[in-house]
């Protein structure tokens, strides 16, 4: 390329560049610059005020994560005990009638249906 059409182009490259700064106003890039500042500011606390919950939620968890399990277990237990204690109540009374057909009344010699909900099963 010769020297003249080097310098045109650079001529024409800064005219254009001085048209498009006419298209922006300055203040509102720089109102945006500030906004985008403020939000990104708040988007930072944000993100501490999470990481501080997310750790202290953890520590809570770890704290009581023992007590859980070990309540669930009594509780499994307590719910296997219970579970052989009606079992062995339904046999004595199926006992019971058997050799005493009259010692209960109509309405309780119809089958016993458990409705209780089954705790194991996921939902």
């Amino acid at each position: 390329m010769e020297e003249s059409e080097k310098e045109s182009i650079k001529e024409a490259s800064v005219e254009v560049s001085q048209e498009f700064k006419t298209l922006i106003n300055t203040d509102d890039v720089d109102s945006l610059k500030q906004i985008q500042h403020l939000i990104l500011g708040r988007l930072q606390d944000s993100n501490a005020v999470l990481s501080h919950f997310n750790e202290y939620s953890e520590n809570c968890f770890n704290e009581v994560s023992g007590d859980f399990s070990k309540n669930t277990r009594l509780l499994r237990s307590m719910k296997s005990d219970l579970d052989y204690i009606f079992q062995k109540l339904r046999s004595m009374k199926a006992k019971l009638l058997a050799t005493y057909p009259d010692a209960f009344s109509d309405n309780s010699k119809g089958e016993i249906v458990d409705r209780r909900p089954d705790l194991e099963l996921s939902q």
